[in-house]
């Protein structure tokens, strides 16, 4: 059965760092893509950062530019993001999603992050 299980979410201070997990299994992980998403209590879910099969073509949203990093280990099949310079507003539940070029698409439970004083 597909999983993707994300992991390190939890309570973080402004200016803190956090670095998320998303471990996957029961798929070729390294042929597929992946993102994050967040979603904010009342608002939608929302785009992070994504990169393609091999770890290139990275985007972000602008408003983590500069802060947020993604990267991935097709070894260890696993998805990261690095956040620094946590904000207040970062305050979501985090997930991940892995896309083929077909009409694969896999979504995590998610994981929350907190960033509060």
């Amino acid at each position: 059965q597909v999983q993707l299980a994300e992991s390190g979410g939890g309570l973080a201070q402004p200016g803190g760092s956090l670095r998320l997990s998303c471990a996957a299994s029961a798929f070729i992980f390294s042929n597929y893509s992946m993102s994050w998403y967040r979603q904010a209590p009342g608002k939608a879910r929302e785009f992070v950062a994504n990169s393609n099969n091999r770890g290139e073509n990275l985007n972000y949203a602008d408003s983590v530019k500069g802060r947020f990093t993604i990267s991935r280990d097709n070894v260890r099949n696993t998805l990261y993001l690095h956040m620094n310079n946590l904000k207040p507003e970062n305050t979501a539940v985090y997930y991940c999603k892995a896309w083929d070029s077909g009409v694969n698409i896999y979504w995590g439970q998610g994981t929350q992050v907190t960033v509060s004083s």
